[in-house]
C-alpha cells in the first residue's frame, strides 16, 4: 500500500507519545504495516471512500488490474471525478457510472463489470463501511466471463439440440398419428357399401383429423353444371349447390390455398364463411378419380392464436390434407363404380326400376322376414292394357316413353321398404311389405285410376289415354314363396283383362282340401 494512501490514517497517531505508550505506538505501526503488505499482495485492486466521496487509500494492485496511470488516482481525488475519467476511457457509459453514484448514496452494495480498453473485464463490487464511506474491490475476471460466455454457448447449443430433438419426436408422432389416421380412413371408405355411408366416415373422420376446423364435401350432380353439398363437418350444413366457377381450385384444376396477407383471392362460396372461430384461411382441394374431377373438398382452419401463425396454413397440414383428399377421391369412384355395376345387375335400363332377378331376391328376404315377425305382404301384378296395339299404332318410341310415364307414377307412390320392378315388356310387380290383401287392393286401385288420368306426350303431342289391369295376392292368405304369390298376381290380372281391362283383381284364397272319407 502507497504511504500516501495512509495519510488520513495516520494522522490519527500521535507525534510524541505519553509514557509508556511508545511500544504501543511501534505496534500500531507494525499492524499498519503488514495491513498494508497483505492489502498490496492481493490479486483486487482496492480502493476506499470516504464518507464524502473523496479517495482514502488504494493498493498498488489496482493501476494494474485498471490500467491506470500515476496521474489518474491518487488521495483526495473524489469520486465523481473518477467516475466521470472511467466514462471517458469508454469502461462503461454514463448511465452505469449514474446508478453507481445513486447506490453510493444510499449506501446500498453493488456490483457490475467493466471493461478495459484492452479488452479485460474487471467486476467492480462496492460495500459499504460500518464507519461510513465506501470499500471497493475491482477483481480480473476476464477468463472467468469467457468460460461463462463458452459454457452459456454450450448450453445455448444443448438447448437448440434438445429443441430440434424435440420437434423431431413431435413431428414423428404428428407423422405416425396421421399415418394411423389415414389407415383407419382407408378401412372405413373401403367397407362403405353406399355412397351415403361414404360420407358419414367422410365426415366424422375429417372433423377428427383436423382438429378445430370445419369444412364440406361437394359431389358434382349427374348433369355435371353443379356440385351438390354432400357432407360437412364443423358447421351446421353444407349448402345446397355450388357452382363449378364459384371456386378458384376448381377453375385451375388443383388445389388452391388461400392465405391471410398474401396475394389471393377469395372463393365465391366461401366469401360469406369467415367467423370469429374460423379466419380467412382454408384450402380448396379437387377430388380427381382415374382423371376425371368428381367433387371439391373445402377445409376452413380455426385460429391458432398469433397473427404470424394465423397467416399462413403449416405445409405438413396441406401435404396430410391433399393425403386425405387422395383416399376419399379414390373410394367415391369407388363407390360410384360399384353403385354402377350393381345398377346394371339390378335394374331396368328403360325405366330405371328394379328387375326380375333384384324382385325376386327381395320378395325372398321380405317373405322371410314376415314369416319371422308374423307380418303380412301384399304382391301386385300389372301390365298396360292394349300395349301391342299402342306400340303397332305409334311406333315403339312413344311405346318406351308410355312405360317410362308409368313407372314414375309408380316411383311417386311407391317408395321406402316397397319394392317396385319390370318384369319384362309392359309387365311391372310391386312388393309392399306389411300391407293386408286390402291395403293393397286398395294401393293398386290408387295406382290405376292416377296412370288412368295421367296425361303422356310424345313428339308436341298428346298420346291416347294408357290404362293398367291389376291383381293383387297376399302372404300368407296365396302362398308362402314368391313364384306362389306370383302365380296367385298372374291369375287375378288375367282375371281383370277377361273382365274388359281398367281394374283390380284380388286373388281368391286357395280353397281347403276336402276330407277324405273313410271306408265305412
Amino acid at each position: 500500500m502507497t504511504s500516501p494512501a495512509y495519510t488520513g490514517s495516520a494522522a490519527a497517531v500521535p507525534d510524541t507519545p505519553p509514557d509508556g505508550g511508545v511500544t504501543d505506538l511501534r505496534r500500531t505501526q507494525s499492524a499498519q504495516d503488514a495491513i498494508a503488505e497483505v492489502i498490496d499482495s492481493m490479486e483486487q485492486g482496492v480502493l476506499v471512500w470516504s464518507e464524502d466521496a473523496v479517495c482514502e487509500m488504494y493498493n498498488q494492485r489496482i493501476f494494474d488490474v485498471l490500467e491506470l496511470g500515476p496521474r489518474d488516482l491518487h488521495p483526495g481525488i473524489r469520486r465523481s471525478e473518477f467516475l466521470r475519467m472511467a466514462v471517458a476511457r469508454g469502461e462503461f457509459d454514463a448511465e452505469t457510472a449514474a446508478k453507481a453514484e445513486k447506490r453510493f448514496e444510499q449506501l446500498a452494495p453493488f456490483s457490475f463489470d467493466r471493461v478495459m480498453p484492452s479488452g479485460a473485464v474487471i467486476a467492480t463490487t462496492a460495500r459499504p463501511r460500518k464507519s461510513g464511506g465506501f470499500v471497493v474491490t475491482f477483481t480480473d475476471v476476464t477468463e472467468a466471463r469467457r468460460k461463462e460466455l463458452e459454457l452459456e454457448a454450450q448450453r445455448e447449443k444443448s438447448r437448440a439440440a434438445e429443441i430440434r430433438a424435440n420437434e423431431a419426436l413431435a413431428h414423428e408422432r404428428d407423422r405416425k398419428k396421421e399415418a394411423r389416421g389415414l389407415a383407419q380412413l382407408d378401412e372405413w371408405l373401403q367397407s362403405c357399401k353406399s355412397l351415403n355411408e361414404l360420407l358419414l366416415v367422410v365426415g366424422r373422420f375429417l372433423s377428427r383429423l383436423f382438429e378445430g376446423s370445419a369444412g364440406e364435401l361437394y359431389i358434382y350432380s349427374n348433369s355435371r353444371d353443379v356440385l351438390d353439398g354432400a357432407c360437412s363437418w364443423g358447421i351446421d350444413s353444407p349448402k345446397a349447390h355450388i357452382q363449378p366457377d364459384e371456386c378458384w381450385g376448381l377453375r385451375r384444376g388443383r388445389l388452391y390455398q388461400y392465405e391471410t396477407g398474401q396475394v389471393n383471392f377469395s372463393c365465391n362460396h366461401v366469401s360469406d364463411a369467415i367467423t370469429d372461430d374460423h379466419d380467412g384461411r382454408y384450402l380448396c382441394i379437387p377430388i380427381i378419380a382415374h382423371g376425371d374431377t368428381v367433387g371439391l373438398l373445402h377445409i376452413r382452419f380455426a385460429r391458432t392464436g398469433t397473427d404470424e401463425q394465423d397467416a399462413v396454413i403449416a405445409p405438413g397440414l396441406v401435404e396430410f390434407a391433399i393425403r386425405c383428399s387422395e383416399r376419399i377421391s379414390l373410394a367415391i369412384a369407388n363407390v360410384k363404380l360399384r353403385d354402377e355395376l350393381r345398377d346394371q345387375s339390378t335394374k331396368d335400363p328403360l325405366t330405371g326400376l328394379y328387375n326380375r332377378r333384384h324382385f325376386l331376391d327381395r320378395c325372398r328376404r321380405e317373405i322371410s322376414h314376415a314369416e319371422r315377425c308374423g307380418q303380412p305382404l301384399g304382391l301386385i301384378s300389372l301390365d298396360a292394357d292394349s300395349f301391342k296395339k299402342f306400340n303397332d299404332t305409334h311406333g315403339h318410341d312413344a311405346g318406351d316413353q308410355v312405360l317410362r310415364g308409368i313407372s314414375d307414377v309408380m316411383m311417386d307412390m311407391f317408395g321406402g321398404a316397397e319394392t317396385v320392378a319390370r318384369f319384362g315388356g309392359e309387365e311391372f310387380s310391386i312388393l309392399l311389405p306389411g300391407a293386408t290383401p286390402e291395403t293393397a287392393l286398395e294401393r293398386a286401385e290408387a295406382l290405376r285410376e292416377r296412370i288412368e288420368n295421367n296425361v303422356l306426350r310424345y313428339d308436341d303431342r298428346a298420346l291416347p289415354k294408357v290404362t293398367i289391369s291389376a291383381g293383387v295376392s297376399a302372404y300368407p292368405a296365396n302362398g308362402t314363396s314368391p313364384q306362389e304369390l306370383l302365380r296367385q298376381a298372374d291369375r287375378a290380372l288375367y282375371q281383370a283383362k277377361d273382365s274388359g281391362r281398367n281394374r283390380v283383381v284380388l286373388a281368391a284364397a286357395p280353397r281347403p282340401a276336402a276330407p277324405v272319407a273313410e271306408d265305412g
